[in-house]
């Protein structure tokens, strides 16, 4: 059950980053889970009200390899997210990452990132 109507374009992209759907979620909302990857939910609001997309804030998953990024990337795109941010190389802090950017057909901002090896 998809109550949303969004489970294709987010099952397509957080798959390549070992990202599944838990299943035996209440109908009312989509959770995916995975590992060191984090979690995702895709719900109605509690409180009745219309959703909105988070403005300042976006939504993280750790990839395996930078090759899963270009994937979940790809991936999203083919699902209808648009490009917020191409994958490459990123500073982050004193290490470098590997990223990619995506807003969601409801608006959120998701990346996921590999951690490069500093050797």
């Amino acid at each position: 059950m998809d109550p949303l109507g969004l489970q294709s374009a987010h099952a397509a992209a957080l798959l390549p980053i070992v990202v599944n759907r838990q299943e035996n979620a209440p109908t009312d909302r989509l959770v995916y889970v995975g590992g060191e990857a984090g979690a995702f939910l895709v719900m109605r609001p509690l409180d009745g009200q219309s959703a909105k997309a988070g403005n300042g804030g976006t939504i993280g998953f750790r990839a395996a390899t930078p090759s899963a990024v270009d994937a979940f990337h790809a991936a999203g795109l083919m699902a209808g997210g648009l490009d917020e941010g191409a994958p490459g190389p990123r500073p982050s802090g004193d290490r470098m990452t590997y990223g990619a950017y995506l807003r969601s057909p409801e608006g959120h901002k998701i990346c996921a990132f590999a951690r490069l090896s500093t050797t």
